[in-house]
């Protein structure tokens, strides 16, 4: 039987019920020659996530649901000693704007909101929703 690090290679090869690793270097992370993440695939997207960090609680549901890992993380140990993972950005050379990480964010006004294409990210912030 394969162990779990055997079963995560690469995606083409996880195994149902695998349980995906939380940190890994992107840059020596094993991939097959077809994965996403070595190409620039995100050319044609019309609207894109814009991220606010000041209204992420880090469940990390968007990392974890992205279908092209476009999310930078960086690991952080919070108060408790405990490790976990901090969303940082969002790489564009990768998100197609298929939107999922915006439906699956569950703060009540989200951390992430799509925008047009072309939308410069500090004004995106600035039409954000206030909290009332």
């Amino acid at each position: 039987m394969a162990t779990p690090k055997e079963m995560m290679t690469t995606w083409d090869k996880i195994q149902p019920g695998a349980v995906l690793p939380s940190f890994e270097d992107p840059q020596k992370k094993i991939r097959s020659k077809f994965n996403s993440y070595n190409y620039k695939v995100a050319d044609w997207r019309v609207e894109k996530p814009v991220f606010n960090r000041n209204l992420c609680i880090d469940c990390d549901f968007c990392w974890v649901s992205c279908p092209d890992s476009c999310f930078q993380v960086e690991e952080v140990v919070s108060k408790r000693g405990k490790k976990q993972a901090k969303i940082v950005g969002i790489n564009y050379n990768l998100c197609k704007g298929c939107g999922v990480c915006v439906d699956v964010c569950p703060t009540p006004i989200k951390s992430l909101l799509m925008f047009p294409e072309f939308t410069d990210n500090d004004e995106a912030l600035q039409e954000w929703p206030k909290k009332d």
